[in-house]
């Protein structure tokens, strides 16, 4: 048997279906505690269950997929774009919760590699911290913007002589442009300069307890040219535990920098590929930027690609796919490294 689980705010629509992938039971929850438990023993009721996909298991999800993995229960994340295929199948019309379930369901029994519950304790914290982060540059970029906004009504011409907002020198040149102007807007132009420094010291504390949870991890991804603290944080937090990756192949393919063939008869080519993990994909684009840059043997793959016919864009995504291989190697070196025996 195989369960699937729609999981909303408030609800969890679920359903057992057998290993043909006809549906068994069906029946909806209340998303808490008490729903938890009378979900699982509802799934133990309807027979031996072997794998149970939750949808949303990082949002609405997220309780109900740490009480199945303590409950020693093989519990799997349901990508949205595999269920929304599936649902495609069903030839039901409308949309409804059930029919969801339905559809997570049978992606459950028909996938092999999933994504399991249960991410190490780590990756959640430094996702986290990760995030917020970027949410605090996110805001600090607006200020800066409306700064910008406010400083072309005030003092016109300003960019000819402060042409950036991003340093703290910055900053104390705009209130000495300011200074003796009683305007409103310069009023608030002040406290945006007030709320950015605030924000440059946030992202700075920021950066230094991720830099120090991930010198914890004693992960060795820094010791790659191009990653630092913040990217490995990235890398991390995406992939959790590298062991649900059997191959190399397997990891390029979930990071979205395995190729897609492109081919029509003698021509041979593979185009970009714009699914897998974007975050993950984010971060090894930013480090084959930089080793572009600065690593000499980057660079003289690169030139060799170039050489083969192949554009700037394309060789570029050959160094991402090449680099995907080298993160996974060195996960997949650490993982080895904490396990073995002190």
């Amino acid at each position: 048997m195989f369960v699937g689980v729609d999981s909303h705010k408030d609800t969890l629509a679920a359903c057992v279906v057998d290993g043909a992938g006809r549906e068994i039971a069906a029946a909806t929850f209340e998303n808490s505690p008490a729903g938890h438990a009378k979900l699982l023993r509802w799934m133990q009721a309807a027979g031996d269950i072997e794998r149970v996909g939750v949808e949303c298991s990082g949002t609405y999800g997220a309780g109900l997929g740490r009480f199945l993995v303590e409950q020693g229960v093989a519990a799997f994340e349901v990508p949205t774009k595999l269920s929304v295929r599936e649902r495609r199948h069903l030839r039901r019309p409308g949309q409804s919760d059930p029919a969801d379930a339905l559809a997570i369901a049978r992606v459950t029994l028909r996938e092999k590699l999933l994504p399991p519950l249960g991410r190490p304790q780590v990756a959640d914290d430094l996702g986290v911290l990760v995030d917020f982060r970027e949410e605090l540059v996110l805001e600090r970029t607006t200020t800066s913007n409306r700064l910008h906004a406010d400083l072309v009504v005030l003092c016109p011409g300003y960019n000819k002589r402060l042409r950036s907002l991003t340093t703290a020198a910055a900053l104390t040149r705009v209130l000495r442009l300011l200074r003796g102007n009683t305007a409103l807007r310069a009023d608030v132009a002040r406290r945006r300069v007030a709320r950015q420094r605030e924000l440059d010291r946030q992202i700075a504390d920021m950066a230094a307890t991720i830099s120090r949870r991930v010198k914890a991890t004693r992960t060795t991804l820094t010791a790659i040219p191009g990653v630092e603290a913040l990217t490995a944080a990235r890398i991390l937090a995406e992939v959790g535990d590298v062991s649900r990756y059997p191959t190399a192949d397997h990891f390029a393919s979930a990071n979205g920098t395995a190729p897609i063939p492109a081919s029509s008869g003698r021509t041979v080519r593979h185009r970009l590929n714009r699914g897998g993990n974007r975050r993950l994909n984010k971060a090894l684009y930013f480090v084959a930027l930089t080793q572009a840059h600065y690593h000499a043997p980057a660079r003289a793959y690169l030139d060799r690609k170039r050489a083969q016919g192949k554009t700037g864009r394309e060789a570029l995504r050959c160094l991402k796919r090449r680099l995907s291989d080298v993160v996974f190697r060195t996960l997949q070196a650490d993982a080895l490294a904490l396990a073995a025996p002190s």
